[in-house]
């Protein structure tokens, strides 16, 4: 009787190893969209993520990266990741803030100024409560935010020095409320349009202007059809690399942190890269193809700090701005 007990107790212990070892073995796929070309410096990054994540899972999990929005226009994929597909998105807090509307406020204009401070954001309770939401609520993991794409400039055919400069224009933005009331709020008028419709709206004129960075500025070689690059730093664009909560839930613990890991450090890393070396030398990319550079210091940087102002109160999210400073220790 006791022999067959510790058959038993060993047949059990083979079975649950076995079937460890099954759901180990398992094979997950990603399919992560991203809008940007693959002259992009980041979707050599999304590449690096995917490889690291494939080596450390053995090939079990695999992350596809589709640039140029092959998969589908983001606001689509945003949806398609909240009914649980396996499906990714490289998005940002104005598009998330139509779903949790707290976090629009981290796109909001001259939020934060350095990655340093984005990194601080990640510690905050208020962050992780939005996070917890977003899951909750709207289905949406995510898996990153410390993908920081630059400072976003005024790329016009006129020279922008002081929000009054801004008048009459018409500038390309994303449609989500706190990215268009913030270029409206500094001056401009906000018209919505796909980020692969750009080219030909300023060749038809259907836009008068963009709001870029010089690297993403260069990568979709608008300076072939745009005379100024002004630097008014009004957004440092913070990324957010998102996934279905459901399929996430779906992997193993192991993947999950691999996963998470993976993206926190393919994101850091490029993202200092961006801004103390690609950056800049998109910059002289810009200069080189005939370009006028209006620089921060001929731009009344006050002003369009006190112009911000209106996208923070139209929302109704100057008392949440407040509440992440405090947690920031930052002055406004």
């Amino acid at each position: 009787m006791k022999r067959k007990f510790v058959f038993f107790v060993v047949f059990l212990l083979i079975a649950g190893t076995l079937l460890v070892s099954a759901q180990t073995e398992k094979k997950y796929v990603l399919k992560f969209n991203h809008v940007l070309t693959t002259q992009d410096p980041y979707h050599e990054a999304f590449l690096k993520w995917a490889e690291a994540v494939s080596a450390r899972t053995n090939g079990n999990l695999k992350v596809e990266i589709f640039p140029s929005a092959q998969l589908g226009v983001e606001e689509d994929i945003l949806e398609q990741i909240r009914q649980g597909a396996n499906v990714g998105q490289n998005t940002d807090a104005a598009r998330l803030g139509q779903y949790v509307p707290a976090i629009a406020v981290m796109n909001g204009p001259y939020f934060v100024d350095s990655l340093e401070e984005v990194e601080k954001l990640n510690t905050l309770p208020s962050v992780a409560a939005w996070k917890a939401e977003l899951e909750r609520t709207q289905g949406f993991k995510i898996l990153s935010f410390m993908w920081v794409q630059g400072f976003r400039q005024m790329i016009t055919n006129k020279p922008i020095r002081k929000p009054s400069d801004l008048s009459g224009l018409r500038i390309r933005t994303p449609p989500a409320p706190i990215w268009q009331e913030s270029i409206r709020a500094i001056g401009a008028t906000p018209v919505a349009m796909a980020y692969g419709d750009m080219y030909s709206g300023l060749q038809t004129k259907a836009i008068d202007g963009l709001e870029l960075s010089f690297t993403a500025t260069a990568s979709g070689k608008f300076q072939e059809v745009t005379k100024y690059a002004c630097e008014t730093k009004h957004i440092l664009l913070i990324n957010f690399e998102v996934v279905s909560s459901k399929w996430f839930n779906s992997l193993p613990a192991e993947y999950q942190k691999i996963l998470e890991e993976e993206c926190d450090k393919a994101g850091l890393e490029v993202s200092r890269r961006y801004l103390t070396e690609i950056d800049p030398k998109n910059l002289n990319v810009l200069k080189a193809a005939g370009m006028t550079i209006i620089p921060e210091s001929e731009i009344d940087m006050a002003a369009f700090k006190a112009a911000g102002e209106k996208a923070y109160q139209k929302l109704n999210l100057l008392s949440v701005r407040d509440q992440v400073y405090r947690e920031l220790g930052k002055k406004k």
